[in-house]
C-alpha cells in the first residue's frame, strides 16, 4: 500500500474477520502517522512532564542537602526508596511475563497487550533503578558498586544486596531492552515505508536495520526472538526472588523467611497485571482500539490477577503461621502483634482488603466483564501492592530489639515528592511511546489475520510481504 492512501480511520473502526492486512497496518500506524497529536495526548503529556519536573527538582535538592530531607531515621534507614524500588521492578514484571512466557507457550491472546506491556517494562525499571542510587547518600560515587580495574584496588562487597539489586535490575533492563527492540524492528521498517515525512523516514530507517521482509531477515528475527524469550523467562523469576533477598538474607524479624522470593514474584506479576490493565483500559478507549484489545483480552487478565492474588494471600498466612508455629518471641511481636494491632495497623488492613479480600470479585464474570470495574480494581491492587511494600520495610524496622530503639517513620513532602515524580517520569515515557511507536505490534496482529483468515477460508497473503 502507497503512503498517500494512508488516511486517518474513524477512531472507533471496528477490524471484522474478513478485513485484510492493510486494515490492521492502517488502524495501527495511523496513530503515530496520520493522527498523532490529540488534545487528550497532550493533557496526558503535560500531566506527565509536571510531575517529572517535581522528580527532578526533588532529586536536586537531595543532592543538596542529603537523604536527612526524606523521612529516614535510626533504626527506619529504610524507606520511601525501597519501598517504591521494590513497587516499580514489580509493576515491570507482567511485560516480560507477557511478551516471553505466554510466547513460548503460544499464547495468542498476548499479541494485543504484549507491545507496550514491554514498554511498560522498561519504564517501570528506569523509575526503579533511581531509588537504589538515591538512597546511597552519594548518588555520584554509584560507579563504586560496579567491577571495574582501578588503581585503589577497591572491589564491590559480594555479600551486599544492594549490589545483588545493580546486576539483577540491569541484566533484566538489558534482555527487556533487546526483546522490545528485536520485536519493533518489522514495524519500524513498516512505519519507514508509509511515513511522509522525511525526517521521519529517515528516523524509523536507521533503526529498522535494513528490514525488507525477506524469507531470511523473518528467519533470524523469529530465531532470535524466541532466544530472547528464552532468556528472559527465567529473569521473571530471578529478578525479583534476587530483591527478595534484600530482605531474606538479614536477621529481622519479618524479613528472615524462605517464603519471600516465591510470593514476591506472584505479588510482582499480581501487580504488574493490575498496571497493564489500568493502562490498556483507558489507551483502548481513547485511540478506538476496542477491536484489537477485547473484553476476552481483559478477563484472561483478571484470571491472573486472580490467581497470583490467591498465592499472594497464601504467602501472608504462611507468614503468620511460621512465626507461630516457629515459637520465636521476636518473629511473632512482629507478625502477630505489631503488623495487625500496632501503630500501622490501619496500613496493614488496608494492604489485606486491597490485596486479599478485594480480588476475590474477579471469581464472578460480572466482574471480568465490566471494563469500569476491572479499571478500578486494578488501582485498587497497585495501591494494595505498595501498601504491601511499605507494611514489609517500616514494620519491620520501626521496633526494634531493644524498647528503647523504638520510633515512628512518617514519610516527608520530599518522600512523597519523588515518589510522585517517577509516575511523572512513568508517565511521559509512556506517552513519547505512544507518539512515536506502534502500541500493538503491527506485524504480530497481521499474523494473527493470516491464521484467521486461513481458519475461516480466506487465506490472504504472507504476513511478511510489503507494509
Amino acid at each position: 500500500m502507497h503512503n498517500s492512501e494512508l488516511e486517518p480511520m474513524p477512531p472507533n473502526a471496528v477490524l471484522r474477520p474478513g478485513h485484510t492486512f492493510a486494515s490492521v497496518t492502517d488502524k495501527i500506524g495511523s496513530l503515530v502517522l496520520v493522527r498523532p497529536y490529540e488534545l487528550k495526548w497532550f493533557i496526558g503529556f503535560g500531566i506527565g512532564f509536571s510531575l517529572l519536573m517535581t522528580l527532578l527538582f526533588s532529586a536536586a535538592r537531595l543532592f543538596y542537602y542529603g537523604v536527612g530531607i526524606w523521612g529516614i531515621d535510626v533504626p527506619v534507614m529504610w524507606g520511601f526508596a525501597i519501598v517504591n524500588f521494590v513497587w516499580w521492578i514489580g509493576i515491570g514484571h507482567a511485560g516480560t511475563l507477557i511478551s516471553a512466557i505466554l510466547l513460548l507457550l503460544k499464547q495468542e491472546w498476548r499479541t494485543s497487550i504484549n507491545r507496550f506491556a514491554e514498554a511498560m517494562t522498561l519504564f517501570a525499571v528506569a523509575c526503579a533503578g533511581m531509588f537504589p542510587l538515591l538512597h546511597l547518600g552519594r548518588p555520584w560515587l554509584f560507579f563504586w558498586l560496579l567491577p571495574y580495574p582501578n588503581t585503589m584496588g577497591l572491589w564491590p562487597q559480594w555479600r551486599s544486596p544492594l549490589i545483588w539489586d545493580v546486576f539483577a535490575v540491569s541484566t533484566y533492563a538489558t534482555v527487556s531492552l533487546l526483546f522490545w527492540y528485536v520485536g519493533l524492528i518489522p514495524d519500524l521498517a513498516t512505519l519507514r515505508d508509509r511515513a511522509r515525512n522525511k525526517w521521519a523516514k529517515m528516523g524509523y530507517g536507521v533503526f529498522a536495520l535494513g528490514w525488507r521482509g525477506s524469507a531470511m531477515h523473518w528467519h533470524r528475527y523469529r530465531t532470535v526472538y524466541m532466544l530472547l524469550a528464552g532468556l528472559a523467562t527465567p529473569l521473571v523469576v530471578s529478578v525479583h526472588s534476587v530483591v527478595a533477598l534484600d530482605f531474606a538474607a538479614s536477621l529481622m524479624p519479618g524479613w528472615h523467611t524462605t517464603v519471600f522470593p516465591p510470593y514476591f514474584v506472584a505479588g510482582a506479576i499480581f501487580s504488574g497485571f493490575a498496571m497493564v490493565a489500568t493502562l490498556a483500559i483507558p489507551l483502548r478507549a481513547w485511540y478506538g482500539l476496542k477491536d484489537f484489545i477485547t473484553d476476552k483480552h481483559l478477563e484472561n487478565m483478571c484470571k491472573v490477577m486472580l490467581a497470583t492474588g490467591l498465592v499472594v494471600a497464601y504467602g501472608y498466612m504462611m507468614e503468620a503461621f511460621m512465626a507461630w508455629m516457629g515459637n520465636n518471641p521476636n518473629e511473632k511481636f512482629v507478625l502477630l502483634e505489631n503488623r495487625p494491632f500496632g501503630p500501622y495497623a490501619h496500613t496493614w488492613r488496608l494492604m489485606m482488603l486491597c490485596n486479599v479480600i478485594a480480588p476475590q470479585v474477579f471469581w464472578f464474570k460480572w466482574a471480568r466483564t465490566n471494563v469500569y470495574f476491572i479499571w478500578f480494581m486494578s488501582i485498587v491492587v497497585n495501591i494494595g501492592m505498595w501498601l504491601e511494600r511499605y507494611v514489609i520495610v517500616i514494620t519491620s524496622l520501626h521496633r526494634d530489639f531493644l524498647p528503647s530503639s523504638w520510633s515512628m517513620y512518617h514519610g516527608t513532602v520530599w518522600d512523597y515528592a519523588t515518589y510522585y515524580g517517577t509516575i511523572g517520569l512513568f508517565t511521559t515515557l509512556l506517552f513519547l511511546f505512544i507518539r512515536f511507536l506502534p502500541v500493538i505490534s503491527i506485524a504480530e496482529m497481521r499474523e494473527l489475520v493470516h491464521e484467521t483468515g486461513h481458519k475461516h477460508g480466506r487465506p490472504e497473503t504472507s504476513p511478511g510481504s510489503a507494509s
